[in-house]
């Protein structure tokens, strides 16, 4: 099967099987502000996805500040620049802890993330709603790391399984050469062994680098029917252009952290047919409630936030963190310690229409993810 894109039918048949699926501290944080740092790409190749994110949580807290805050306590956020590279992600997280932060938030990356894990971990510092799937850093279980998002192997597995669907069978994977790209490589290797199914081929791409040639080589070569990408915007948008240009007639798929409105903007019309699983409800449907929620947010900001799936997750991420802080007050104090039995405490609930589910052992919201496409005008559906 050679498809060069999915058509509406088929996209629609394949979404079918979508289902949507203590640390004591020692001393109470400050009367005043709750201020909460973010280390994000805001420069560089990635600089979308921390740009989106940030602008989506401060669309929220800004609101909620507007009304009162929590316990009367405004919610802020500050953010150092790590161009989505390690060492200057673990550099920046010792200046926000240096400055006792209350939480980290919004982290962007894999490979950024994990430098973090031991500095949050002695501070005893939270982290919350990292943007990225990774096993590594669900597993495991550490009580100050807190998710929002499903996991790449929830993501990767819906796409096997879609693909699968549609009767396509040889599936390759082009990955960024990193902590991020072997996630999604393992979550697409796992999905294809419950299918009985090998791997048509894999290839890397280093992380913020545009440098696809080799790749696209590569995997051409090796004539799957699909390709898998995990990687940013950049390279996904370089790989589709430059693979279609060698005659590659297949289908693309990325997992959300590609960032879908930057892939749609770099790709432009090349864009039509490529697909990209998400792991928050559209951003363009006001049937849902969070959907509403949020376009109600941007309008009332006076419409400087663009709706799309990176900002509504940063959008969410402060939302549920809300709630947490809620709870926490609700217990008497606003402390780190009370905002994670606060967190723990909400269990299964809905929240502005998502359903997520915390725990003592348990600090992973949803599972929820469904399919989109882009369209090949910019715009993305589902």
């Amino acid at each position: 099967m050679q498809p060069s894109v999915l058509n509406r039918r088929q996209f629609s048949m394949g979404i079918g099987a979508t289902a949507l699926a203590g640390f004591g501290v020692a001393r109470a944080q400050s009367e005043g502000r709750i201020v909460l740092g973010q280390s994000a790409a805001f420069s560089g190749p990635a600089a979308q996805l921390g740009i989106q994110f940030n602008q989506g949580a401060k669309l929220f807290f800004d609101q909620l500040n507007a009304a009162g805050g929590v316990g009367k306590r405004m919610v802020e956020i500050r953010t150092l620049d790590d161009g989505y590279e390690p060492d200057r992600c673990a550099e920046n997280t010792r200046k926000l802890l240096a400055d006792d932060v209350f939480a980290l938030f919004g982290y962007v990356g894999t490979p950024t993330s994990l430098a973090a894990v031991p500095l949050f971990t002695q501070a005893k510092v939270p982290f919350f709603a990292p943007f990225t799937g990774a096993e590594s850093l669900r597993q495991p279980f550490n009580r100050l790391v807190f998710h929002v998002r499903a996991s790449y192997y929830d993501e990767t597995a819906l796409i096997v399984r879609q693909l699968v669907n549609l009767g396509v069978k040889k599936i390759a994977v082009f990955h960024q050469n990193d902590a991020y790209g072997k996630a999604g490589l393992d979550g697409v290797n796992k999905a294809l062994a419950e299918h009985k199914l090998p791997l048509a081929g894999a290839a890397t791409v280093e992380r913020n680098s545009v440098d696809v040639a080799a790749a696209v080589e590569k995997l051409v070569a090796a004539k799957p029917d699909a390709v898998v990408q995990i990687a940013a915007y950049g390279a996904s948008a370089a790989f589709v252009r430059a693979a279609r240009k060698a005659g590659f007639g297949g289908t693309f798929y990325n997992v959300s952290f590609v960032g879908t409105q930057a892939l749609a903007d770099e790709l432009g019309k090349d864009g039509a047919g490529v697909v990209v699983s998400q792991v928050v409800p559209s951003p363009y449907q006001p049937s849902r409630q969070i959907t509403r929620e949020f376009l109600d947010a941007i309008k009332k900001g006076g419409d400087k936030v663009q709706p799309n799936y990176s900002s509504m997750e940063g959008f969410l991420a402060a939302r549920i963190f809300a709630e947490g802080l809620r709870q926490a007050a609700a217990s008497g104090k606003i402390s780190r310690d009370s905002f994670i039995s606060g967190m723990e405490g909400l269990g299964t609930q809905v929240i502005s229409g998502f359903p997520v589910s915390f725990g003592a052992n348990d600090h992973t919201a949803s599972s929820f993810v469904e399919m989109s496409m882009l369209t090949g005008d910019g715009r993305v559906r589902t």
